[in-house]
């Protein structure tokens, strides 16, 4: 086990998309690229096909509400609400441990 790792939180967001999601690719670029900027920001994982899903990595809570919070990813939450989303999900959870195999 790394005797280095912190435990750290995961953002995860699956969601299913309407037709015709005009604008969805770029507002999804720029929302990574302004969590990137966010204090506690680790990382972000994405699949979209049929069902979409992206995993944000935060060192804390506190960060996740900070980004929750910040203007440009309101206005995408509320366009996605309107236009791009017919459902999604969240859920918070605290990473204790991981591992991963690299051949």
């Amino acid at each position: 086990m790394n005797k280095d790792f912190k435990p750290y939180y995961a953002v995860i967001f699956t969601s299913t998309q309407k037709e015709n999601v005009e604008g969805y690719a770029e507002m999804a670029a720029r929302m990574e690229e302004l969590a990137k900027q966010q204090p506690g920001y680790l990382g972000i994982d994405s699949a979209r096909n049929e069902v979409g899903i992206t995993v944000s990595y935060w060192e804390s809570l506190d960060a996740i509400k900070n980004w929750k919070k910040q203007s440009e990813h309101l206005a995408a939450q509320l366009k996605g609400r309107q236009d791009w989303y017919r459902w999604y999900n969240v859920r918070i959870c605290k990473v204790e441990r991981e591992y991963e195999f690299n051949s």
